[in-house]
């Protein structure tokens, strides 16, 4: 019972980092402008994301456009791209794998090979979070050197925006997530792989010998 709960909260966990991928994979806060300098004081903000910019007026008015090329993209804007659409598609592959092999569900019986799709299911999981790590890590490395670069204007320089942050937290519920449904499947088929032995108490009969029901 104990190991079937663990198995649900860390298929819970999965869920919500499969979740928080696919939000932050839409938000446009990937980039936003650092306010320094002459900067300090601005009438917008502009925020920068994988699919589109955004630019908030000091009123709240709020105008995005989507990106008119792919290709003109830089490089990280791709690879983000193409990374969280793969994370939020192999989530939902882990999702399905997980239910099917969880012990609280009849789809497969009870074995080895029901644990070894629950611990594929939490493999796609890890999975998921280095995946996802990749362009989190890439952006916020480009956004730190451009910050202290020296030769980049001021009001070119940016700070990291809530979608890294959410990127993050959602890379560490998929990556904790998925420990978990592993290492509870696999003690679990340990468990289920120590031979059970029984041995029948040999009494002796009237005549000295031993009865021969206790052998069967």
């Amino acid at each position: 019972m104990t190991s079937a709960a663990v198995e649900i909260l860390g298929l819970g966990l999965g869920i919500l980092g499969w979740v928080g991928v696919i939000l932050a994979c839409g938000l446009p806060m990937w980039q936003v402008s650092a306010f320094i300098d002459v900067n300090i004081v601005v009438a917008q903000t502009i925020w920068e994301g994988l699919w589109m910019n955004c630019v908030v007026q000091s009123t709240g008015q709020m105008q995005c456009k989507v990106y008119d090329s792919i290709l003109a993209l830089p490089p990280e804007v791709q690879a983000g791209r193409a990374l969280t659409v793969i994370v939020a598609l192999l989530g939902l592959v882990a999702l399905m794998v997980t239910v099917v092999g969880a012990q609280c569900t009849n789809c497969i019986r009870p074995g080895k090979m029901k644990s070894r799709i629950v611990i594929a299911g939490g493999a796609i999981y890890i999975l998921c979070g280095v995946l996802v790590l990749i362009p989190l890590c890439w952006f916020a490395n480009i956004v730190i050197s451009d910050f202290y670069d020296p030769t980049v204007p001021s009001s070119k320089k940016r700070e990291m925006g809530a979608a890294l942050y959410i990127g993050w937290a959602a890379t560490a519920l998929l990556l904790f997530g998925g420990c978990l449904i592993c290492c509870c499947s696999c003690s679990q088929r340990d468990d289920s792989s120590l031979p059970v032995k029984y041995s029948a108490p040999r009494r002796p009969t009237s005549n000295g010998e031993y009865d021969k029901k206790n052998y069967v």
